[in-house]
Order: structure tokens, then C-alpha cells, then sequence
């Protein structure tokens, strides 16, 4: 199609180039090549938002359906970008969740357990004394409950964005960085026009993965999403038995408590990663600090100290990020079509999608050039509950309502 000078056309267009964004780059252009644009408003490998670091957890257990239906289509997807890379992005480390005996943690194991029975995914129970025998790196005691699941890992987050980003562009898509989105107006011809700091853009359809700027871009259409931006943060520790936290002698883990914590062996660095999900601060994208909380820094030292003790030493260093999270915090994946904007596709991870990113870049690549997806997303609409009505209490934690043990 024509355009003007200071007006080229594109069929598609992605607002955001993080992990989800990247990854409907790459998809788009499997099938689109040339017609494909991705524009970021920062340079590309930034750590401003959510989708950075070394390392993010995938795993098949969840605590919920909707979840443990799509993530063996994740593994699929990561599995196809190593494919055609010929890079690796995803290690199977092996995962442990586990929590203290009587305690809502404990109830909340039995969420992922009947998740993953209901899919047919594999896992074993076992006691804090196994969980111990099988990985030397921790030190539970008859108080732990957990599982054990043997295809949890780790995807490489900054390896998976520019994999993503560079195969798009062998396959013809153009990428634009440091190119801040104004606004979008869609137009009676049923095209969006996209307005940037660098010129203006036509396209079939745009598709928003902003993270936590993604009100800043949905309001240039009078659309807003109701979402906490928070500021979280993980801590990186010199451990000095580094053998023990290898990949291959220690696998990712979630605990599940009055905090829930997560760590990652080591990867990218010579420190074992361990963060608090959900627990930071509310923040916006533009008043957010990258210094980290000495407070949320100590808790992540006590719990080491506790679970993991051979694992204590220096910190690395600490390393903040933002989650945006629903309501509900579960994935918003929808079109606009029942707004009236037919032309945008969204999409906001809630703070949990990098394992999802891949899967979720090919079901936006659908919603986008076919208008619809065979993987079901019904759980993930702009209709539901959690996001139309203002009385939704918020609920952040995953699998437990009521966090009531302690660390």
C-alpha cells in the first residue's frame, strides 16, 4: 500500500519490544516478513521494565488451569526459536515448591497438585528430609511439604528478547528503538495510525505489549486497563559452594508463604538469584527507582539462611524490575473490537508471563492476522470481572489468599 514521506505503512505494528513483544515480532514475521514493525521506546536490551536479567523461571505447574493448559505449547514455542537460533534459551534444572506444614502455603501446594493432575503433567510428592537428600544445596527439615517437578527450569530472559528481535529481522520485520509511542488514533478507513516521536505509522492492526506504560498508550484511544504497577527486586548471592547451585545440582524453586519466594540457580553470573514475588511498592513507570529495599534485601537473606544456609555469602549485587498486574493477576490477551478499536490487540503478562512469552507472542500474531486463536485464552478477557468492576478486591498472590506463616 502507498504512503506518504513522513507516513509508512505497515500491516502490523507491536508498541513495546520486551519479552512479549519481541516475541509477536518474531511470530508476525514467520508469516508477515516486511509488513512487520516493532517499535520500543527505549533502546533495545533495556532494563527499565519487566522483561530483563539473566534468567526468569518456567515451569508447568501452576495453580490454575488456565495456565497449566498453555504452558506445554510454551515449552513447544521456546523450543522452535532454539530451533531456528541455534541457540539454547530454556535449561530443564528440575523445580521444588514447597511450603511449612499447616500453614495456607501448605492448602496452596494443593492447587498447583490438582492443576497439574488435571493436564497430566508429572510431579512427585516429597518431604522437606528428600527435597534435601535429592539437592544438597538446602537444609528443610520435617516442617517442609513440597513438590517436585522434573521439567521445570529456566529461560533465558535477555537471550530470549534478542533472539526473538534478531530472528524477526531475518525475517524482513523492521524494528525501531528509542521510538516513544505519542498516541493511536484509529481511523474510518478501519486502519490505526501510530504517532511517534519519529514519524507516523499506518497499520492493520497494532498490537500493545507496554508492560507497565501500557495506560500511557491505551489512553491515547480512551481505553484503560486497571493495573498495579509495582517495583520488585531479586538479590544475587556469592555463595562460596557454587557447585551446589549449579544447574546441575539445583533446581528453581517457589516458596509459598506469608511472602513467597522464589530462587533461580546459577546462571549468567556467579551468584544464585532470590527474589519476593508480588511484594514491592506501588510505583508508576515514571516514579519508579532502580535502588533496591534493604528491607526486602534482609528477608531474602533470612530465608536463605533458613532453607539454604550453605548458600549464604556476599551479595552480589540487587536488581529491581516492575510487575503490572491485573486485578486478578492473571494475563489480559483480548482485542479491542467490543471497544470499537478492532484495529488493537493487547496484552499484560500480570507480573508472571516471561515462561509464557514465546506462546503469547503467537496467539497475539493470530488475534492479529487471523482475528482469533485455537489456544484457548478465554480465562484472559477484558470482560471479566477483575477488570470491569471497581469493587474487585485485589488479589496478588497466586495460589493463597491469606498469607498468614512465617519466614
Amino acid at each position: 500500500m502507498a504512503s506518504s514521506a513522513t507516513e509508512k505503512y505497515y500491516e502490523y505494528i507491536v508498541v513495546g519490544c520486551g519479552g512479549i513483544g519481541s516475541a509477536t515480532l518474531y511470530w508476525l514475521s514467520t508469516r508477515k516478513g516486511v509488513d512487520v514493525l516493532g517499535l520500543e521506546q527505549f533502546k533495545l536490551g533495556h532494563d527499565n521494565g519487566g522483561s530483563q536479567d539473566y534468567s526468569r523461571i518456567i515451569r508447568m505447574m501452576y495453580h490454575d488451569t488456565k495456565y497449566t493448559k498453555l504452558v506445554k505449547e510454551a515449552y513447544k514455542c521456546w523450543e522452535e526459536v532454539e530451533a531456528e537460533s541455534g541457540l539454547q534459551i530454556l535449561y530443564k534444572t528440575g523445580g521444588v515448591q514447597f511450603a511449612v506444614k499447616g500453614t495456607p502455603g501448605e492448602s496452596g501446594l494443593e492447587k498447583y497438585a490438582a492443576a497439574a493432575k488435571a493436564e497430566h503433567i508429572a510431579f512427585e510428592r516429597v518431604s522437606g528430609q528428600q527435597i534435601t537428600a535429592r539437592f544438597p544445596g538446602f537444609a528443610m527439615g520435617s516442617d517442609v511439604v513440597g513438590l517436585y517437578e522434573p521439567t521445570a527450569g529456566l529461560v533465558d530472559a535477555a537471550v530470549g528478547n534478542a533472539t526473538h528481535i534478531q530472528l524477526a529481522q531475518a525475517h524482513g520485520a523492521t524494528v525501531i528503538d528509542s521510538c516513544p509511542v505519542l498516541k493511536i488514533d484509529t481511523l474510518p478507513s478501519g486502519e490505526a495510525k501510530v504517532f511517534t516521536t519519529r514519524g507516523q505509522f499506518r497499520c492493520r492492526r497494532v498490537i500493545i505489549t507496554a508492560g507497565a506504560w501500557i495506560n500511557n498508550v491505551l489512553g491515547t484511544v480512551g481505553i484503560h486497563i486497571p493495573v498495579s504497577v509495582t517495583q520488585e527486586q531479586v538479590t544475587y548471592f556469592a555463595t562460596p559452594n557454587m557447585k551446589l547451585y549449579t544447574k546441575s545440582q539445583f533446581p528453581i524453586f517457589i516458596y509459598i508463604g506469608e511472602k513467597d519466594v522464589y530462587g533461580i540457580p546459577i546462571h549468567g553470573n556467579t551468584g544464585m538469584k532470590v527474589g519476593l514475588d508480588a511484594d514491592g511498592p506501588t510505583v508508576s513507570a515514571e516514579t519508579r527507582s532502580f535502588t533496591p529495599d534493604s528491607k526486602r534485601e534482609q528477608t531474602c537473606l533470612d530465608f536463605v539462611r533458613r532453607f539454604m544456609p550453605k548458600a549464604e555469602g556476599p551479595m552480589l549485587y540487587s536488581k529491581t524490575c516492575l510487575y503490572t498486574m491485573t486485578r486478578d493477576r492473571h494475563f489480559v490477551v483480548d482485542t479491542l473490537a467490543r471497544e470499537g478499536r478492532h484495529q488493537i490487540v493487547v496484552c499484560c503478562g500480570a507480573g508472571h508471563a516471561y515462561k509464557f512469552a514465546s506462546i503469547l507472542g503467537k496467539i497475539l500474531s493470530e488475534l492479529a492476522i487471523d482475528g482469533s486463536t485455537n489456544y484457548d485464552i478465554s480465562g484472559f478477557g477484558l470482560r471479566r470481572r477483575a477488570i470491569t468492576d471497581p469493587t474487585f478486591k485485589a488479589q496478588h498472590h497466586m495460589a493463597v489468599e491469606e498469607q498468614k506463616s512465617k519466614l
